[in-house]
Formats: structure tokens, C-alpha cells, sequence
């Protein structure tokens, strides 16, 4: 079974997700945009091993705290797509438009594409690409739980934003409709910020998708 808490980090409330499998206790950390030492205990006191960090996107926010987290641990990187590699290569100059402290850069050690699978011990998340947001942004589905993290492509109301670099608002909605929904009503998802959802529920109410 995959367990999971949401542990919101840095001043814009980011929803990083500690996901572990019960039966090895192997973890995985979706976007740690910070706190690391918040982060890490949160694993201490689960009695928990981190195996690896995975990126849905490149924003400062959800990948703040990568660097420090692989000197700390040395686990791997894994996600988003390749082609957000300009965003993390660019972080110094994110940190300077955000107001952040400094953080360590890194370069993930596999770049995720549609069709991907990862695990989190012996747990397996589906990888689907949904650009828009940021051309690489990547989602990652457990389904055999009916759960999806989807960073910043959709909210509870709401869905990403289109207008930084290589944003696009019609990606962005095909990649929603195309993509995310026909995965079925069913689905709880974890966005990048805010409450928890359904597909479903988004699919009738949402604003944005009608």
C-alpha cells in the first residue's frame, strides 16, 4: 500500500508530498521546494528510508530544496521532462525573481517522459505529460489507489498558470481535458498549492475546463 502525507513548504504553501510504501518503507519526496530539515524529520520519525526525489516541474518552489536534499542523502532525481531543464538550470535567477535564499543546483539523474513509470519501493506511479504550466511538467498517477500529484497544472478551481517562459494556456487546458480527466471522475488528486480534489468534481465545476 502506498502511504502519503502532504507537508506544505516555503512562503507560497507548496504541496510536497512524502509518499512510502508500507511494506519495505521505502520513500519517495514529490517537490520538496524546501525546508529540508522539516522535510527530513518527517522521515526520521516515520522510521522511513528515502530512495529518491521526484520533480513534476522546475519552479522554484517545488524544487528548492532538491540540491541540499541529495547532499544530505544522495538519493537520485528523477522527473520532470526534459525539456524543463532551462528552469532548473536557471535557479539562481528563479531564486533572484522570487526573493528566495540561494539554493544548491542539481541536474536530475533521469528526465521522465508520457508513458514512464517510477516506484516508491514496490509501488508504481504511472507518468503522464501534461505541458502548459511548463513544457516538461509531468504528472504522476497511483492507480491502483486512484491518485494523482499533479503539481501546478490543475487546483481545486482553478488551474496553472500559462504566462511564464514556454507557458501556454491551450497546452495547458488540452493537456487537462486530453489527458488528466479521462483518467477517470474517480480520482483524488494533490495539487502543486491549495486543497485536495477529484477529478470528477473539477470536470463539473471547474471555471476554467467548461
Amino acid at each position: 500500500m502506498l502511504n502519503r502525507i502532504t507537508l506544505p513548504v516555503t512562503p507560497f504553501d507548496q504541496n510536497c508530498s512524502l509518499l512510502w510504501c508500507s511494506e519495505t518503507n521505502k520513500a519517495a519526496l514529490i517537490d520538496p521546494g524546501g525546508e529540508t530539515e522539516r522535510l527530513l524529520a518527517a522521515i526520521a520519525e516515520r522510521g522511513l528510508t528515502l530512495e529518491s526525489i521526484l520533480l513534476t516541474h522546475g519552479h522554484l518552489d517545488h524544487v528548492g530544496a532538491t540540491g541540499e536534499l541529495i547532499a544530505r542523502t544522495g538519493v537520485p532525481v528523477t522527473g520532470p521532462g526534459s525539456d524543463d531543464a532551462f528552469w532548473i538550470e536557471g535557479l539562481p535567477q528563479q531564486v533572484q525573481m522570487f526573493g528566495f535564499d540561494p539554493v544548491s543546483g542539481f541536474t536530475p539523474d533521469r528526465w521522465l517522459n508520457q508513458g514512464d513509470t517510477v516506484t516508491v519501493g514496490n509501488e508504481q506511479l504511472d507518468v503522464h505529460h501534461c505541458p502548459g504550466h511548463t513544457p516538461g511538467h509531468v504528472v504522476f498517477v497511483h492507480e491502483a489507489q486512484r491518485l494523482a500529484f499533479v503539481g501546478d497544472v490543475l487546483f481545486n478551481g482553478g488551474v496553472g498558470r500559462s504566462d511564464f517562459p514556454r507557458g501556454d494556456h491551450a497546452t495547458l487546458i488540452n493537456a487537462i481535458t486530453h489527458t488528466l480527466l479521462p483518467l477517470g471522475d474517480d480520482i483524488t488528486f494533490v495539487p502543486g498549492h491549495g486543497p485536495e480534489s477529484t477529478f470528477g468534481h473539477e470536470r463539473l465545476h471547474n471555471p476554467y475546463l467548461r
